[in-house]
Parts: structure tokens; C-alpha cells; sequence
């Protein structure tokens, strides 16, 4: 057995010898015979244990031809398109989805790949895929250059016609979900690289098994606008992405929602109030016990924010609640059984304990006689409109004009904290600091910093917060979907950044 049969019998690959062999005799002559045979053969050995991936999950953008072993999961319809040359015939594509245990990513397939797809392939088939990894408009995607089925492989994924809230994975597609809507949110705007407006918006949706943020893009954003909260909908065609360490469903040009008439339940797992501890990310529940009218305040930027406050009490305690922005507007009357959905906690008004629902938090008032509603203790029972002290606390009657203001924070934004609070301070506008980071502002002449995910790379770049977008000038180079902190002075509504990070 000569050297390049040796080598090749102890690789573990799918290139057949005559390839194998054939790319050794062009290593030999690329290096001008600097390496004999062998050493050729190790090293094309080396680039394609390279190329395998031992799972979906380690595919990632930039790599070379990569291999790997998925199961088809959903086929696209065939697209034709024209190609640069004229006289060239007209192109095909078929976007497929495969899986593994570890994630989902898209596969194009090409031409005569295509048409095949379209006449041969079915979703739950088992298929060795090798091509070349790219970042594409809906996330990472594989462009084919070799597909084959592999009918003695076994690729431990359930093909799902409808998905809960729980099965949801980092890259699958063609999702279709039905739940809840817990919340919904305003439409937000930004500029692309092409300098046309994108729009963006969210809904919160949630079923027996969780809740999961519904991102908007675009002329779907207009659909977040059309639900209320309670109401029953059916996602679909959605795509789940990540984000600060959170799976979302998102909604594109092929994606659904529309309203069903179906029953689904919502039961949310709340931290009793007398547990809560200070830098906590919660949900927590109760009876309304005490409401505050909407106030407005200038940020430093100009732009006016709104803040309300509630006081809800569970069997354990009692805590006011900080709505900011949108979330100000929910209609909350008194003995309400109301959830908030990641809140922080915080040291609020004299150094009692405050919850802060931002622009990621989600609030839901409760049917009565919800199983939801039943689990949520009801506080108001006899407590009136005015709330004492949290469990284990001095009592003590409560001003109107003590709101939640633990979001204002530092000595230079006492005259906001006082303006809010009605105590007078008309000048300064304030910003709301910690979790209400819907309100966050600095003064124009210092440092801001901003974290948000990357909508538009290039120049100038554009982060997107949830609830805010920034236009950011920046060497950087950052990839669409990334979330970053960007800090530097800002000027005329642009950030320009010293430190990305």
C-alpha cells in the first residue's frame, strides 16, 4: 500500500480516493516539490478533517466547505431568477431547512439540485450536505454543492407540523406556533444601507410550556398593532434567532400571524414578592392595590418620556412596579390580578424595593377565573387604594407623590427625579437609568453608552435597543443580528463610538 493509500485509509470522509488522490498530485505541484507525496497527503488530509462539523451547532459564517448530517426538516418552494449574463439560462434555487440534535440552519440548493429537491426530496429525509457557510437575510445558510441522501443514518430531530414554546431551537425555520399574546409594542423605524426605512416592532406570546418575544420585521410590524393582549394567534413560517441569551421567534416577508379561535392558557411562574432580592430579573404577580396617574418627563435629548406606577401585593408582600414608556399606557385598574414578566429589581424610593418593567418586560392583566388568575394570589382582597409596607416592614401611609423613581439615579439627575415626582425641577429633563433602559439618555457634551443588536452594518451602523435606534459611527466591524455596547460623545443624534466592546 503506497503513502497516499495509508493516509486515506485512515481518514474518515466521504471524497472519494480518485478526488483524494487527485488533489495530493496538485498539492505536489503547487509547492513546486517541496513536499513528496506523503507530506501532500497529510496535509489535504488536515484541510478536510477541517471542513467536518461535528454538528450543526459548529457551523459557523466564514468557514470553508464544510460537511455535515442533517435531517430535512422543510422544503421551499423552486425560485427561478436571471442571471449577470444575458445569455446565460434562467437560475433555479430551493431553500431547505436540516437539523440535528444541536440546531437547524438553511441550505440552498442550486439549479439542477433545485429541481431535484422539488421532485425527490421529503422532510424527515436524512441527508449528507457539503458547501460553503455564508451569513444570510434570515440568518446563517449553507450554499450547496453536494447533497446526498443517507437512508442508514439516524438523526435523532422530531419534525414538528406545530411547535410550543419549548421546542423552539436556536435556528429553526418554518416555525409555526400558536399562543397567547402577553404584550404588545410600538412600531420602531430605522435606516438600512441603502438608505430606506426599515420598521421593526414586537409582540410577547406564551403557552402552557413558556413565553417566547415575537420580532416584527418591516411590513409585519404593522401586525403588532392589530392584537391585544389575551387574544389567541398563530404564528407562522417564523424563524427563531438569539438574543442577550434569549431565543426569539422572528417574522419576516414569508412569515404569518394571524388571530385563531383557539383556547390556550398561559400560566406564568412568578417569585414571590417577599423572596425578591436587589439585580434580580423576574416575573412577579398580584392584586393591584394602589395606581398612580401617567407621568411625562424631557429626556436630555429632548424627546419626552412617560412613567406610571402600581403597587401590587402577593399572600408574601407587596412592591411597586415602574411602567415605562409604552408600557405606561396599559389600562391597570384597582384589584386587577396582573403579571410582570422580566422586571429588575431595584432599590427604588427610600430604599424600598422597586420592579422595573422596560421595554423587554411584559405586563398581563388577567382574566378572572383564569387558571392564570389563580395563581397569582390576590393581594387587593380588603386593601383598599393605598398599600402598606413589604412583608416584615415598618408601616406607613404613602404620599401621591411618592412614585417609583429608583431609575433615576445620580446627583445630576435629582431635578428629572423631582420633576417626575412633581416636587418642581423644570430645566433638566431626566433619563431613567438601571433596568428602565427604555428611558436611558446622557447629556449630549458627555460619554453615552447604548447595547443594542446590529440591524445595519456598514457605515453608518444601526443599533437597535427594542425600544430605541441609534445610528452609530464606527470602525468596527460588527455583523447584522451581533449585540453590542457602543460608547462615545453623541452628536446630532449619532453616537460617535471610541470603545465598541
Amino acid at each position: 500500500m503506497g503513502a497516499i493509500e495509508e493516509v486515506y485509509e485512515d481518514l474518515d470522509t466521504d471524497v472519494e480516493f480518485e478526488e483524494f488522490e487527485a488533489a495530493v498530485e496538485d498539492k505536489v505541484e503547487q509547492m513546486g516539490g517541496l513536499a513528496d507525496e506523503e507530506t501532500a497527503a497529510m496535509l489535504i488530509a488536515h484541510e478536510l478533517r477541517d471542513e467536518e462539523a461535528d454538528t450543526i451547532a459548529d457551523i459557523e459564517p466564514g468557514m470553508n466547505d464544510v460537511k455535515f448530517l442533517g435531517k430535512v426538516t422543510a422544503i421551499g418552494e423552486v425560485k427561478t431568477f436571471e442571471r449577470d449574463d444575458e445569455e446565460a439560462e434562467e437560475g433555479r434555487v430551493c431553500n431547505i431547512d436540516v437539523a440535528d440534535a444541536s440546531g437547524s440552519v438553511r441550505v440552498a440548493l442550486w439549479d439542477e439540485m433545485a429541481a431535484a429537491a422539488e421532485e425527490q426530496l421529503e422532510v424527515g429525509q436524512v441527508l449528507r450536505v457539503m458547501g460553503r457557510p455564508k451569513e444570510g437575510y434570515s440568518g446563517l445558510e449553507v450554499s450547496a454543492d453536494k447533497v446526498e441522501p443517507d437512508e442508514d443514518a439516524e438523526v435523532d430531530v422530531q419534525v414538528l407540523d406545530t411547535y410550543r414554546v419549548e421546542d423552539l431551537t436556536l435556528g429553526a425555520s418554518d416555525v409555526d406556533l400558536v399562543g397567547q399574546v402577553l404584550d404588545t409594542d410600538s412600531i420602531r423605524t430605522f435606516d438600512r444601507d441603502d438608505g430606506s426605512e426599515g420598521r421593526v416592532a414586537n409582540l410577547t406570546v406564551g403557552d402552557e410550556t413558556g413565553r417566547v418575544r415575537v420580532t416584527l420585521w418591516d411590513d409585519k410590524a404593522d401586525l403588532a398593532e392589530e392584537f391585544e393582549a389575551g387574544e389567541v394567534v398563530e404564528v407562522g413560517d417564523g424563524y427563531v434567532r438569539e438574543r442577550d441569551g434569549d431565543l426569539e421567534l422572528h417574522v419576516g416577508d414569508r412569515g404569518t400571524v394571524e388571530r385563531v379561535d383557539e383556547d390556550v392558557e398561559y400560566v406564568p411562574e412568578t417569585t414571590d414578592i417577599a423572596d425578591l432580592e436587589i439585580g434580580e430579573t423576574v416575573d412577579v404577580g398580584g392584586g393591584v392595590i394602589e395606581t398612580d396617574p401617567k407621568r411625562t418627563f424631557d429626556r436630555d435629548d429632548g424627546s419626552e418620556g412617560q412613567v406610571r406606577n402600581v403597587r401590587i401585593k402577593d399572600e408574601t408582600g407587596e412592591i411597586r412596579v415602574a411602567l415605562w414608556g409604552d408600557k405606561a399606557d396599559r389600562e391597570i385598574e384597582l384589584a386587577d390580578r396582573v403579571v410582570f414578566t422580566d422586571v429588575e429589581i431595584q432599590d427604588g424610593w427610600q430604599d424600598d424595593l422597586e420592579a422595573s418593567a422596560n421595554w423587554r418586560s411584559t405586563v398581563t392583566v388577567l382574566d378572572e377565573g383564569s387558571d392564570a388568575a389563580a395563581g397569582v394570589a390576590d393581594g387587593a382582597a380588603g386593601s383598599g387604594a393605598s398599600g402598606g409596607n413589604p412583608a416584615g416592614s415598618d408601616g406607613g401611609d404613602r404620599g401621591a407623590d411618592e412614585t417609583g423613581l429608583g431609575a433615576f439615579a445620580g446627583d445630576g439627575q435629582k431635578a428629572a427625579a423631582e420633576a417626575v415626582a412633581g416636587e418642581g425641577g423644570e430645566d433638566e429633563g431626566g433619563s431613567a437609568g438601571g433596568g428602565a433602559a427604555a428611558a436611558t439618555a446622557e447629556r449630549s457634551s458627555e460619554d453615552v453608552e447604548f447595547t443594542g443588536t446590529v440591524v445595519q452594518t456598514g457605515d453608518p451602523v444601526v443599533l437597535d435597543d427594542g425600544q430605541r435606534t441609534k445610528t452609530v459611527e464606527t470602525d468596527a466591524s460588527l455583523r447584522l443580528g451581533e449585540e453590542v455596547t457602543v460608547r462615545g460623545p453623541e452628536r446630532d443624534g449619532t453616537i460617535d463610538a471610541d470603545d465598541v466592546f
